[in-house]
């Protein structure tokens, strides 16, 4: 493993991929009623619900993930492991999904439904704050900071309590699970404009070369 000179896009390429198979696995959890009857669509609403739900949080991680990868200049191994950590929490979710839909949101399934979603949120606490560590004061303010460390670890909260309160009542825990999806439900999320910025930068160390030649030319 090479210290500190991976780049990033090697990364970002990677874990799309394995974002991409995680939902390809849900699409083909979904298997259509035998009977050509609309009715027969009715009793699939475990299925239905389950699915849009853990398909908005794969959407609102993989948006996460691919924002906070932005303030990262190199792929270093403390943030390969921690994305690696990240990526393997978040593919037990079609398992989980497939669990809830099948049992019609019992206890069992609905409790590790929820505590899938801590672990995710706790490799993601790591992965966030390695990523962070990257970018410049100019790039984070430190009000970003306190946000995305506030909201991620309000959201671990809400998920621990699912997790020990779909024990006694599935659905109230099922319920909490989809309050975060509203947390995560604003106009924009941190690192938004971080693309131009980006851009910008390699444009800017694109053209160094040049100008160090025409230094030594003159």
């Amino acid at each position: 493993m090479i210290i500190g000179g991976t780049p990033t896009e090697r990364l970002t390429a990677f874990s799309d991929g394995v974002f991409s198979v995680i939902i390809t696995i849900m699409v083909l959890d979904l298997k259509p009623p035998a009977q050509a009857k609309l009715s027969a669509l009715l009793p699939l609403w475990p299925t239905a619900l389950s699915y849009a739900v853990s398909y908005l949080f794969v959407a609102i991680i993989w948006i996460n993930h691919h924002r906070l990868l932005l303030f990262a200049r190199d792929a270093t191994p403390k943030l390969m492991w921690w994305n690696f950590a990240h990526l393997f929490m978040t593919s037990f979710i079609p398992f989980s999904t497939a669990w809830i839909a099948d049992t019609r949101l019992a206890a069992g399934p609905v409790l590790l439904y929820a505590a899938v979603f801590v672990m995710i949120n706790i490799a993601f606490l790591g992965y966030q704050q390695e990523a962070l560590s990257q970018a410049s004061g100019g790039e984070v303010s430190p009000a970003t900071r306190r946000f995305t460390r506030v909201r991620a670890l309000m959201t671990l909260g809400i998920f621990a309590t699912a997790a020990c309160a779909a024990y006694w009542f599935p659905w109230f825990g099922f319920g909490l699970v989809c309050c975060v999806l509203l947390v995560y439900m604003r106009p924009q999320v941190p690192g938004e404009g971080l693309e131009t910025h980006r851009r910008s930068r390699r444009l800017k160390s694109s053209h160094l070369p040049d100008t160090n030649a025409e230094r030594e030319a003159s």
